[in-house]
């Protein structure tokens, strides 16, 4: 070994051992036993969801040692990066994922810079994102369809659909890749989002010709797309183009054209089609009433979304977070408070605390109809679970009638 590599290998060393030594004072400085990766991971994700400076933030990253292997660790590098894409600190964001890259070579692989391409797109940045993938060939990673679908889903959910466009028509043939089904759904969804849904066409024709198969999935971006732009005839047209396919009309399809006529307040005709699916034997699970009782409520019509909040449950549907928080604000605002206080400890008893908005606004509403007791045992409640905003919540009893 020369002495430049044997400097090398120590300078490496030395680094490694430093960063194990600084990784634990950072991650729990009151604790005197070596984190495993498991706890290095959760004491990271805890402490990365309240920091807001992007030197701790990067400091944490690297003192847990994220890689993309892990679904904690993944969880744990989106919340990094979203707190660092929300205070619009970009720079730490290529520092964080190209730093790692280069310093440590287990993450040189398809898998972490797919990973990194995401989260570039998560933050919006889409240039950086085409650049990891571009340099994948100088770090010696080879490219896979893996690699151009994690670029692609960067450019969707950045919502940058003239990249989208460009990336699929251009790099499959600039880097010798095979387009696959997650490829074209990705780029019909892109269509089907940024009101060019026809184009979605070409798509399906294009992947004929290429023997891949469109599947439930491909005609669900096409329905979500045409009932957004009320093409209400092409919505018949990609039922028919399901029938050709053999693509089974299931609840997930069903669930999309439901939601698609509940956003255009047509909750009544997407009451319809519940009635179908129950008339085919399939069964309705707890996304297709919750878009039921979302559009009966935005409608105005409190007493339709009850019932059929309360026919949800008989059925065995669990209603999730979104559709009890959404009930108790549109309750609230229908003037049913004392349903939306109801609805609301059912939410609380299972772990779920409506958003402050909308605990606020119930709690206004007790006080109303002159049940300030109640109101004031809400809060008691609330105060029992929540960490951040406990101030807020005195200031409010505070101000409550004695």
């Amino acid at each position: 070994m020369s002495l430049l590599s044997r400097l090398r290998h120590s300078l490496t060393h030395h680094l490694r051992r430093r960063r194990l030594s600084t990784a634990s004072s950072i991650l729990s400085p009151n604790c005197t036993t070596p984190l495993n990766s498991k706890e290095k991971t959760r004491a990271a994700l805890s402490l990365l969801k309240s920091e807001q400076n992007p030197h701790t933030i990067l400091d944490i990253c690297r003192a847990a040692a994220l890689t993309p292997d892990y679904r904690l660790d993944q969880i744990a590098l989106n919340v990094a990066v979203s707190q660092l894409s929300g205070s619009k600190h970009f720079d730490s964001i290529q520092d964080l994922l190209e730093s790692e890259l280069r310093t440590r070579p287990e993450l040189q692989t398809e898998r972490f810079v797919a990973h990194s391409i995401v989260l570039y797109g998560r933050a919006g940045m889409v240039n950086q994102a085409i650049e990891a993938f571009k340099r994948m060939g100088d770090l010696g990673i080879r490219r896979s369809v893996k690699s151009l679908n994690a670029l692609l889903f960067a450019c969707l959910v950045a919502k940058d659909y003239r990249e989208l466009n460009r990336v699929f028509v251009e790099f499959p043939k600039v880097y010798g890749l095979e387009p696959d089904l997650d490829s074209y759904n990705t780029v019909i969804k892109g269509f089907s989002e940024s009101g060019s849904t026809s184009s979605g066409y070409s798509v399906v024709a294009e992947m004929e010709r290429n023997w891949i198969k469109p599947n439930a999935t491909s005609f669900g971006h096409l329905l979500a797309g045409f009932y957004g732009e009320e093409r209400f005839e092409d919505v018949g047209k990609v039922m028919k183009l399901m029938e050709k396919h053999g693509v089974r009309m299931g609840i997930g399809t069903y669930n999309i054209r439901i939601q698609g006529l509940c956003k255009l307040k047509k909750s009544s005709e997407a009451k319809a089609l519940l009635d179908e699916v129950l008339s085919r034997g399939l069964k309705p699970n707890s996304v297709t009433y919750t878009h039921l009782i979302h559009g009966f409520c935005n409608e105005g019509n409190l007493e339709q979304a009850k019932k059929l909040f309360r026919t949800m449950k008989s059925r065995g549907c669990s209603p999730d977070y979104d559709c009890y928080s959404t009930l108790v604000c549109l309750l609230c605002q229908g003037g049913d408070v004392e349903n939306a206080l109801s609805i609301a400890k059912e939410s609380m008893e299972k772990g779920w605390l409506p958003n402050f908005g909308t605990m606020k606004g119930l709690v206004e509403g007790l006080v109303g109809i002159e049940k300030v007791e109640e109101a004031r045992e809400l809060i008691k409640q609330i105060k029992e679970k929540v960490i951040k905003n406990v101030h807020m919540w005195d200031e409010i009893e505070a101000g409550l009638p004695q």
